[in-house]
């Protein structure tokens, strides 16, 4: 009676393994040498012209109106919410470029700052912003 063998078919990879940690090797020491590309960005002339100050709307908790022009010194006064719209729309006349911004305190109704905002459209305002303080 004679057996027959059963061949095993095995395959061996140190010899691969050993290629692949040569080669890793290899890129790891030559990859600090190589430039990355550079890219060339398109440059945009200065302006001659220094961006107008705004000028600021600020609206206090308890209802007060504030003007503050930055272009005239920072002075700042109240308005009365009657005003508002022809005082802003008199300093507009005189600065169309002057942008508005309006500094509301975070306990302002959010309607009272959008009533601010149409009041604004309606005197023909067209650069109007909201001021923020940055996240800390």
């Amino acid at each position: 009676m004679a057996r027959t063998r059963k061949q095993v078919a095995q395959i061996n990879v140190v010899p691969m393994i050993d290629v692949m940690l040569v080669l890793l090797v290899i890129f790891m020491v030559t990859a600090p040498f190589i430039n990355p590309g550079q890219v060339d960005l398109p440059s945009v002339g200065k302006t001659a012209q220094t961006p107008a100050q705004p000028l600021e709307i600020i609206i206090k908790e308890s209802g007060d109106y504030l003007l503050r022009d930055r272009a005239a010194g920072d002075d700042v006064h109240t308005v009365r919410k009657a005003d508002l719209a022809r005082e802003i729309a008199a300093r507009h006349r005189a600065a169309p470029d002057q942008p508005v911004v309006i500094a509301a305190d975070k306990n302002v109704r959010y309607e009272e700052v959008m009533h601010t905002m149409s009041l604004l459209q309606k005197a023909q305002i067209s650069r109007i912003g909201l001021l923020a303080r940055p996240a800390p």
